[in-house]
């Protein structure tokens, strides 16, 4: 049956799509080798951090030139505008959840979970990540030293410059990358989705709450956003190839570090 629907004319579109087809087999055949894996993810990862550094640069060049300064002042105004005491109380919770301490505490207890489930290489990942992202994140501020919002009384105490948001960068490397190394050893599609959607629900929550308090632009957040998915994107990519390049140099390495197969369908009904 797989010969006669191959054997069919696609269509009037066929001669457009051919080409389409040859290519995802030649990517597909290309994938299949130790140098090919290699670099379609560190490519892809590549490219991840180049669409994040140049929105990153993009917005920083704006808010350099003074030309987001408008638009920032006005969302903070709106924002405080519109505080209550119930919203105040429960922002200040949810910006909790991006600082340091926190932060840094779910990097050790999901770190101590992946060495004890000998998940070597996604432990160094999310450390790396954690690591990384500190520092470039302390480069960032002193470099712009840009000065806090003053539209309103912040809700919280701050001590560091605004530009790039630091929350906002610190929970889009962790969390996601937290998300990611959990979502890969799911065995159930779903619920992939669901971690995945879950971390970027509170990445957006934390965000959110950094404007609603006063602490950062939008531009801030726009940027911390940016440099920090782009940071955590480039190591996922990176594990990816580092796992595709043990599992072909010697499969017992990594064995523990391969994404959890999906169930089969009836896989309830053979017992």
């Amino acid at each position: 049956m797989a010969e006669e629907r191959r054997a069919e004319p696609r269509g009037p579109l066929a001669s457009h799509t051919n080409f389409l087809y040859h290519a995802l087999r030649a990517a597909a055949d290309k994938a299949d080798t130790l140098i090919g894996a290699l670099g379609i993810f560190l490519v892809a990862g590549l490219l991840v951090a180049a669409a994040g550094v140049a929105a990153f640069v993009s917005v920083a060049s704006h808010v350099q030139s003074g030309k987001t300064q408008q638009f920032d002042d006005a969302v903070i105004r709106w924002m405080g505008a519109h505080h209550t005491r119930a919203l105040d109380a429960i922002m200040v919770e949810i910006t909790a959840l991006g600082t340091g301490t926190v932060v840094l505490m779910i990097v050790a207890v999901a770190g101590l979970f992946l060495v004890l489930t000998s998940h070597k290489y996604s432990a160094i990942l999310l450390l790396a990540s954690t690591a990384g992202g500190i520092l470039l994140n302390g480069l960032l501020k002193l470099g712009f030293n840009r000065p806090r919002p003053q539209i309103f009384l912040p809700e919280v105490h701050t001590v560091s410059s605004s530009f790039p948001s630091g929350h906002a960068m610190s929970a889009a490397i962790v969390y996601s990358t937290v998300a990611y190394l959990a979502a890969r050893l799911h065995k159930r599609r779903w619920a992939r989705w669901l971690v995945m959607t879950a971390a970027f629900a509170i990445i957006a929550a934390i965000c959110i709450s950094r404007l609603y308090l006063g602490v950062h632009y939008p531009s801030d957040v726009v940027a911390g956003l940016a440099i920090g998915l782009a940071w955590a994107g480039f190591c996922m990519a990176t594990l990816e190839a580092i796992q595709k390049f043990g599992l072909r140099r010697d499969p017992q390495i990594l064995r523990d570090e391969t994404p959890a197969p999906a169930p089969e369908p009836n896989a309830s009904s053979h017992h």
